[in-house]
């Protein structure tokens, strides 16, 4: 059964399609045989017709800068569903306003994990923008048996925070400034870490990154930083940090972006599309409950109408069960 898409990142400057949503389009096609109409860049609304997702190996290119990680999470669920397969996607990936590689191979995975769904991933070169002209390889596996019940009310007590600095094609030294500031600006608001600083494999980009991941006794959270052309190193670690930083000040378990990004495992649960389970229900809190995330549960509402997702905005619950 085809869908429509219209008004298509209506609000957003530029508005529609951008190269890395075409992407996800394009992977969808080659993984499944689907047809779409309308797909290009710019264009507000799509029509796509999906066909039975075909397990096997896939090497797909965004072809600018775009983001790798946004195109490996629309392809994981439906190639995990179909059996597993293996998946090389080549362009950004460490970008703004997308979910950095570490990010992806650390704290999504690991959530992901929770509902018996797993990848191998490998971060083969980095790409910044604009340049691109990364790689990431996954090995995506068939669903193991699920969860009856994911809960995750309260993040507990924090156990380990630890700040990982990289460059590409650019001194290390520059990676050890981002560093000492994150952690000097961790320590001022009463947290300690430790840190390391990595240079990554890149042909083509140059950029840096700090990474933040904060174990809890429950939850895993993560929080990063790019630089930029006259952006100072020290800007970069300060910046990673405070988002931690103000992630402790609230109460919720889940940061904000695992918050959006954890509904699509959560419904594929609750609609039993995982394997049988009862009740099959996610339970979970977060500081801030984002447009994303109650644009992202309207829209799964609309393909699995036998779920419910019930956001509470002012206590920054969200549950996700079967009706």
């Amino acid at each position: 059964m085809g869908f429509r898409i219209s008004r298509i990142r209506a609000n957003r400057k530029p508005p529609g399609l951008r190269p890395q949503h075409l992407a996800c389009v394009r992977g969808a096609e080659a993984i499944s045989g689907g047809e779409s109409e309308g797909a290009e860049v710019g264009a507000s609304e799509l029509r796509f017709r999906p066909a039975p997702v075909k397990p096997g190996e896939y090497l797909l290119e965004v072809g600018t800068a775009g983001s790798v990680p946004l195109l490996l999470q629309c392809l994981f669920y439906p190639l995990a569903l179909a059996g597993g397969g293996t998946l090389t996607l080549r362009g950004g990936t460490h970008l703004p306003n997308s979910p950095v590689y570490h990010y992806l191979a650390t704290v999504w995975l690991t959530a992901v994990q929770a509902y018996g769904l797993s990848a191998e991933l490998r971060l083969e070169q980095a790409g910044f923008y604009p340049q691109g002209g990364g790689e990431i390889g996954a090995r995506v596996a068939p669903p193991a048996q699920p969860p009856t019940l994911v809960e995750l009310p309260a993040r507990g007590t924090l156990a380990d925070v630890g700040v990982t600095s990289f460059v590409a094609g650019l001194p290390l030294s520059i990676a050890e400034r981002q560093a000492a500031a994150a952690v000097a600006a961790l320590q001022r608001r009463g947290i300690y870490s430790h840190s390391e600083n990595r240079p990554l494999k890149s042909t083509l980009s140059r950029g840096t990154a700090v990474f933040i991941s904060a174990q809890f006794e429950n939850t895993l959270a993560g929080f990063s930083a790019l630089g930029e052309r006259g952006r100072p190193a020290e800007s970069v670690g300060e910046d990673a940090a405070g988002q931690l930083g103000r992630f402790m000040e609230g109460a919720g378990a889940l940061d904000v972006h695992l918050a959006d990004q954890i509904l699509v495992p959560a419904a594929l649960l609750a609609a039993g599309l995982l394997g049988e389970t009862s009740p099959g229900r996610t339970l979970f809190t977060t500081p801030e409950v984002t447009p994303h995330l109650t644009t992202n549960a309207d829209v799964l509402q609309r393909f699995l109408p036998e779920i419910r997702i019930a956001v509470d905005a002012e206590k920054g619950q969200v549950s996700v069960e079967r009706r």
